[in-house]
């Protein structure tokens, strides 16, 4: 599999957001990678698959490197890991302009949209990801 570009998706702060100490709260980055990841399944996967199939998160890990603060300018940037079976790991890394925020790895499974239970990942879908 060729590598690819990591996608992009702007990420807006709102004033509930931010915190006492003036700062976007640590639970919201993790809000953040799953809007994120969602948004480039979303542009990514034709209505077909997204009708076929079905993601759940396994695990989240976070590493929070900088504070965000209400009016910075945020994207967040999304590409996949290895797969194994059913699972792959995913990679979000959040930035305003090039001060990264956090970096997190997300483990996910890949569903069958009907029975919810765990499917191999296709190669369409690899393909896509």
């Amino acid at each position: 599999m060729q590598e690819k570009i990591p996608y992009q998706h702007k990420i807006e702060v709102s004033s509930d957001d931010i915190d006492d100490l003036g700062h976007v709260n640590n639970v919201v980055y993790v809000r953040w990678v799953q809007e994120v990841a969602a948004a480039h399944w979303e542009h990514a996967a034709p209505h077909a698959l997204k009708a076929k199939y079905a993601w759940v998160v396994l695990r989240h890990e976070i590493d929070y490197k900088n504070p965000a603060f209400l009016k910075d300018d945020i994207k967040g940037f999304t590409w996949v890991g290895e797969h194994h079976g059913a699972r792959f790991d995913r990679f979000v890394r959040i930035q305003c302009e090039n001060r990264v925020l956090a970096e997190a790895k997300t483990s996910w499974c890949l569903l069958d949209a009907k029975s919810f239970r765990p499917i191999r990942i296709p190669d369409e879908i690899l393909e896509l990801l």
